[in-house]
């Protein structure tokens, strides 16, 4: 390698600065990981190489793919060399003078500066290259493409503090070094001992040879004399018999493939044979990346035919619902020339989506089963991403459906715990309906007037708060013979079949004129007023029609650009409350439609809701308060909702 021009100075994107000086900080605990990240670099550049040579044979040639560590104790220095793709100048700048993910910012606008708290987060994001500079005061990278001459390779130096150099360089082979000048206190990576230990715990399932100079017996595997050992097992993970590989060796892949600190939640490993042979490798993470709701972000799982690898983003294999898993899928009747669309044509592809897809929805059932701690790891971190499942995937909406995890009212817990089984489990036989409420959250939900009558009867409503629910819930019918029913929309008559307390035809008449007379001052508000057999303590509640569209739907539309169609609310009052029982004495026109309007904002109130004029509610509040004062009596009746 010999340089051949003067190097240029360039600064680091803000980003990168900042990241790489919280993980100098936050990761020294788990400084080791840089070795893992810089030989699944390597990995991926001989896989990326390979593929390449599908189309371009000559560019391999029969040289053997490998990634080679060697340690230089005198000069303080740690190389991986592999001899992969290479970079480009170009490449070169984008891959490592900038972060190229989408949302970088406001992922670093997580960061808190807590080291713990940080440490998971830069995991979320997958710390690659710059892991580098955990250990080493300054790194230099050369790299060559394989389809560009020796006079094109290129020099990139750098000691993490903000800037960094590139300079051309003549490199006769193809691929890239990287030297670390490690710190003076990281020198247990210079002992060959140590470096081995970490590449057979972090790296033995890379399907290429990891080799290092010198480095002594190989546990019988090899020639302890050469100059060169492979140190790695170099057999790709997923074509090993399930039963040769321990728990360790599926959390470390996973950690190489998904750039992930967290051990996940759980895997399946399968392999298919018959008409159609393929292998998989499956795994559920157990924190979502930072990235989850950037529908541009990299997706998918990594593919490859026959062993080769073709692409780490294959999204035809699972649906967009299934986003978050990660693994591989390994085909062998798939055509080598695969191009996007060849993929999403071939008839075998969409068999094997639909078996992927039933099989990462049964190991999340068997979760579910097994160990209820875990899988409210899962639903915390991506329980609204499955729900999308419900609009995307009918042929599978019933598993999708029991996965499902709910806020209840039969529990105190806020948690979502509460699956559509244990909700029929503590029904009563006779009853035809899950019933649900939707709210902007679940405190709002818990405290909700609908709840009321269902409460007094003992009978479980399912509480949803996540912005999606109403349409998701627009997806779901019924569950096991039982259909949904919104507790929060349309007329609501929980006394059919039994008994209800009569009303005396005085009394009834008095009501009706009542509603009327509401109804005239509140008609450019409401569409219509009721009286309701949901309320118990409260004065009021507002109702959907049945066909309307409730506030989070109208509050999706909003945030996309788009026009919700004009509702109406009905207003329900419960006769029996106090203030009602006020309201209906009132003979002043004018004091009874401050204290009807007064209601229904109480009642929108009471929905979570934001008044379209708080001011001119609180001024009709103090209105009350100075026409009462002095009458203890009815300001307590009028503060009463």
């Amino acid at each position: 390698m010999s340089e051949s021009a003067s190097p240029e100075t360039f600064g680091f994107q803000a980003e990168v600065r900042q990241l790489l000086h919280l993980m100098v900080h936050s990761l020294y605990s788990d400084r080791e990981i840089f070795l893992r990240e810089l030989i699944s670099n390597a990995s991926d550049a001989a896989d990326r190489l390979r593929f390449e040579a599908l189309a371009n044979p000559d560019l391999v040639g029969e040289t053997e793919l490998a990634v080679d560590i060697a340690i230089d104790r005198d000069a303080g220095t740690l190389t991986i060399c592999d001899n992969g793709i290479g970079m480009s100048r170009e490449e070169i700048i984008e891959q490592l003078g900038t972060i190229a993910h989408s949302g970088t910012a406001r992922y670093l606008e997580n960061l808190t500066g807590d080291q713990q708290k940080d440490s998971q987060l830069i995991g979320q994001f997958g710390v690659g290259f710059y892991s580098a500079f955990i250990v080493a005061d300054d790194v230099e990278v050369a790299s060559r493409r394989a389809d560009r001459p020796a006079d094109d390779g290129v020099l990139w130096r750098s000691d993490g503090q903000g800037e960094y150099s590139l300079q051309a360089i003549e490199k006769a082979d193809r691929g890239t070094t990287v030297k670390l000048k490690l710190k003076a206190d990281a020198s247990e990576f210079l002992e060959e001992a140590r470096i081995r230990t970490l590449i057979r715990k972090y790296s033995d399932h890379i399907s290429f040879p990891v080799r290092m100079s010198g480095a002594g017996a190989s546990d019988g595997e090899g020639d302890s004399d050469s100059d060169e050992q492979t140190v790695n097992r170099a057999k790709a993970l997923w074509t090993r018999p399930r039963k040769e590989v321990d728990d360790d060796e599926y959390v470390e892949f996973y950690r190489h493939i998904a750039h992930d600190f967290s051990d996940p939640l759980t895997w399946s490993h399968n392999r298919v044979e018959g008409k159609r042979e393929y292998t998989s490798l499956l795994y559920i993470p157990s924190v979502a990346p930072f990235d989850l709701w950037n529908r541009e972000s990299p997706k998918g799982v990594k593919l490859y035919v026959q062993r080769v690898f073709i692409t780490d983003r294959a999204t035809e294999f699972l649906p967009l619902y299934l986003r978050f898993v990660r693994g591989v899928v390994d085909c062998g009747d798939l055509s080598l020339n695969v191009s996007r669309e060849m993929i999403q044509q071939d008839p075998a592809v969409g068999a094997m989506k639909s078996a992927l897809t039933k099989r990462v929805l049964d190991l999340l059932g068997r979760l579910s089963k097994e160990d209820a701690n875990k899988y409210a790891t899962f639903w915390e971190q991506f329980g609204t991403t499955l729900k999308e499942g419900l609009a995307e995937d009918s042929s599978n909406r019933d598993r999708i459906a029991g996965l499902l995890r709910f806020n209840s009212t039969a529990s105190e817990d806020i948690a979502p715990d509460r699956s559509l089984d244990a909700y029929l489990g503590n029904a009563a036989d006779d009853q035809e309906s899950i019933y649900y409420l939707l709210a902007d959250s679940p405190l709002a939900a818990r405290s909700s007037p609908h709840l009321e009558a269902f409460r007094e009867r003992g009978i479980e409503v399912l509480l949803l708060s996540d912005r999606i629910d109403e349409w998701a819930m627009q997806f779901l019918d019924e569950f096991n013979g039982k259909s949904f029913r919104d507790v929060g929309r349309g007329e609501l008559d929980l006394d059919e079949g039994d008994e209800a307390k009569p009303v005396d035809a005085g009394e009834d008449k008095e009501r009706k004129h009542l509603v009327k007379r509401i109804k005239r001052v509140l008609r450019e508000r409401v569409d219509e007023v009721r009286v309701s057999t949901r309320l118990k303590e409260s004065a009021a509640c507002l109702v959907l029609n049945e066909h309307d569209l409730g506030h989070q739907m109208r509050e999706l539309l909003k945030a996309s650009g788009q026009q919700a169609p004009a509702a109406l609310p009905n207003l329900e009052i419960n006769p029996t409350h106090p203030l009602i029982g006020k309201l209906a004495d009132e003979a002043d026109d004018d004091r009874f439609a401050l204290l009807s309007t007064v209601i229904l904002d109480q009642a929108m109130l009471a929905e979570g809701r934001q008044l379209d004029d708080p001011a001119a509610f609180v001024r009709r509040v103090n209105d009350l308060l100075l026409a009462t004062r002095g009458d203890g009596r009815a300001s307590s009746e009028t503060g009463a909702s």
